[in-house]
């Protein structure tokens, strides 16, 4: 059996463990609401979007650079010319609403005024995305609070070392759930703005 003090490395080495999986779960959250449109351009709404290129899924932002030169207005500026027409069908495949034009050499995608109707359908999706957030963070959690029980059943740690860990990975849980929380009604909020 291990000392007392072993075992609260242990449980500290898992709680830290699971604080980076929080802080990776909410970065993804994050990534998510970023892809989520609003009334202004942004590059990060289309950078992920996937195109076939070459027959291969690819990112947008690995084959072109995604600029936003106005508020209502993003450019995109292909590295190859030739894709511009998978380009063009994954904008337009997608649920973005966007209307491609292009020129030739750069693909021009304005970036029109949300609807009501389309800010609260925007609303709920960012709502789903934050679920799947909360979802993931408690998924870890309960991974974690496992993790703790199967070394208080080897004896690697006592009952008071579960309970304590138990109630420390309550509180971060609590803390990222929290700053998911805050990121929805900041999202929210920017989707309202007319």
């Amino acid at each position: 059996m291990k000392s007392s003090e072993d075992a609260r490395g242990d449980m500290d080495d898992i709680t830290g463990a699971v604080e980076e999986k929080f802080k990776k779960a909410v970065e993804v959250t994050a990534k998510e609401f970023g892809s989520v449109r609003t009334g202004r351009a942004s590059p990060s709404l289309i950078e992920r979007l996937q195109v076939s290129y070459y027959d291969a899924p690819t990112p947008l932002n690995q084959i072109a650079t995604i600029s936003a030169p106005e508020a209502r207005l993003l450019v995109i500026h292909p590295y190859d010319r030739t894709s511009i027409p998978q380009i063009e069908k994954a904008i337009t495949q997608s649920d973005l609403g966007l209307v491609p034009s292009s020129d030739g050499e750069v693909i021009r995608l304005p970036v029109p005024q949300l609807t009501e109707e389309r800010r609260h359908d925007l609303a709920k999706l960012v709502k789903n995305r934050a679920e799947e957030g909360r979802v993931a963070i408690r998924n870890i959690r309960r991974d974690a609070i496992e993790q703790l029980r199967a070394d208080e059943k080897k004896g690697d740690a006592t009952k008071d070392d579960l309970h304590r860990g138990t109630e420390e990975i309550q509180k971060v849980t609590d803390r990222y759930i929290k700053e998911v929380d805050e990121l929805t009604e900041k999202k929210i909020n920017e989707l309202m703005e007319i």
